[in-house]
């Protein structure tokens, strides 16, 4: 759920059937089915509702669910108002200690964390047992804080990145863009064959070091936190080595010589410009790049993303939160299940290329059928199966700050200030400090 701040950007990282996910509906004021167990109450009246970003480019779709809950729901008033990606952790943050929380929240795992672990949302598991049942299991469960019972979010939209390949460099370094890399070494080594091809015009890969550090430590089996969750302990010989790897690469000019503090918005940037040949990011992408670079998208195919151990791929979640606070919950947690629910996803999932959480959505052909040949249905058809077993790798204790800091010894490795060794253990240090200490 960033990169280019915008919605396919804050996709994190980085969503027809019919209504029937949804809390049902009639005329008259109403109460909660029994279905969701949602608190009992008249779903009516007034509430907030803030996004991430969303404006101008899908004020249209809001609206258009806002008001079809509004006429589903007579006598409901819905005020939606949209913040910048930009600042939002910490506007959510002064909001809460300042009472004025709005009613339904967009924010990732990590940005609600903070808040999570105060028990500031509502407990999906007591006000609303059952509703997670809809959802796919990996996004659900990406809402939850370690040592706490339930859940704190409803699932919204959600990417799973694949790889974008340049067949165009993959062929002008001899190699078959139709068998793409499936497993690290295999990436790594297509990345240093593509660089030496290119001879300073064009690279393998780019380092995005704030989207690839966590998931591919997780990916290799090093364990980010202890079983507790009160300690990071990814200080292992396997962290060390991967480093390791990363120095190697950026020595041997397989990633651009400019690209060691850049991130992912440079990485997109690159792509286009013809510069790298392998590019792991959401579908969503796609159509950025079709926007801005058409032959480079003429030349791009896509294989699926590089999994881990257990086979898992990652996904970036968003959802919608409601403070326990909240003056009107139950019409609340009617908004958050109605706006995530299968139809309306699935609605959303067709203006950009984003995935729904509700696995309803995800069984229409939108995401099964790719018989138009195009590498978007097949991008999307890769990552919607990706989608059923993956799940958010990313602790929610992994926030910008200890991000920051990690990223920042990495770094100080890769330009020949530390070791491999001394990067990891220092990471790892100044994460604890952060996060518990």
């Amino acid at each position: 759920m960033h990169i280019r701040r915008s919605v396919a950007a804050v996709v994190a990282a980085s969503a027809l059937g019919l209504t029937g996910c949804g809390l049902g509906g009639g005329g008259g004021e109403q109460t909660t089915p029994e279905a969701t167990g949602a608190p009992e109450g008249e779903i009516t009246g007034e509430i907030t509702f803030s996004t991430l970003q969303l404006k101008p480019t899908f004020t249209e779709y809001i609206e258009g669910v806002i008001a079809d809950f509004e006429a589903e729901y007579p006598g409901t008033t819905v005020n939606w108002i949209d913040v910048p990606f930009q600042g939002a952790q910490e506007k959510i943050i002064a909001d809460a200690q300042a009472g004025t929380l709005p009613d339904v929240i967009n924010l990732n795992p990590n940005f609600a964390q903070p808040l999570a672990v105060e028990g500031i949302f509502a407990n999906l598991d007591e006000v609303a047992p059952g509703v997670g049942e809809q959802y796919v299991p990996g996004a659900y469960e990406a809402f939850t804080v370690p040592g706490q019972e339930g859940h704190f979010g409803f699932p919204w939209y959600l990417t799973s990145e694949v790889t974008m390949v340049n067949s165009d460099l993959m062929e002008q370094s001899g190699l078959d863009p139709e068998q793409p890399p499936a497993t690290f070494d295999e990436l790594t080594a297509a990345a240093r064959t593509v660089a030496q091809a290119g001879d300073g015009k064009f690279y393998g890969m780019h380092p995005a070091l704030e989207n690839k550090v966590a998931t591919d430590l997780v990916k290799l089996g090093v364990p980010l936190l202890n079983e507790e969750q009160t300690e990071w302990v990814f200080n292992t010989p396997e962290a060390v080595a991967y480093v390791q790897e990363l120095v190697d690469l950026y020595d041997e000019g397989v990633f651009p010589p400019d690209s060691l503090t850049e991130d992912h918005s440079k990485e997109i940037e690159a792509y286009q410009a013809g510069r790298i040949a392998l590019f792991p990011s959401g579908p969503n992408f796609l159509t950025i790049v079709r926007e801005n670079a058409p032959q480079v998208a003429d030349a791009t195919v896509v294989a699926p993303q590089i999994a881990g151990e257990d086979g898992a791929a990652n996904m970036a979640v968003m959802g919608l939160l409601v403070p326990q606070s909240s003056p009107n919950l139950p019409t609340a947690l009617a908004f958050a299940e109605f706006m995530t629910n299968a139809e309306n996803q699935l609605e959303f999932a067709k203006i950009v290329t984003i995935l729904p959480s509700v696995t309803e959505a995800l069984e229409d052909p939108y995401f099964t059928d790719t018989s138009d040949g195009t590498v978007d249905s097949l991008a999307r058809k890769i990552s919607a199966e990706q989608i059923a077993t993956a799940k958010n790798m990313v602790p929610v204790q992994f926030d910008d700050r200890v991000k920051s800091a990690v990223i920042g010894q990495i770094q100080r490795a890769m330009n020949g200030q530390q070791s491999a060794e001394e990067a990891v253990q220092k990471a790892v240090d100044e994460a604890n400090a952060i996060s518990f200490r």
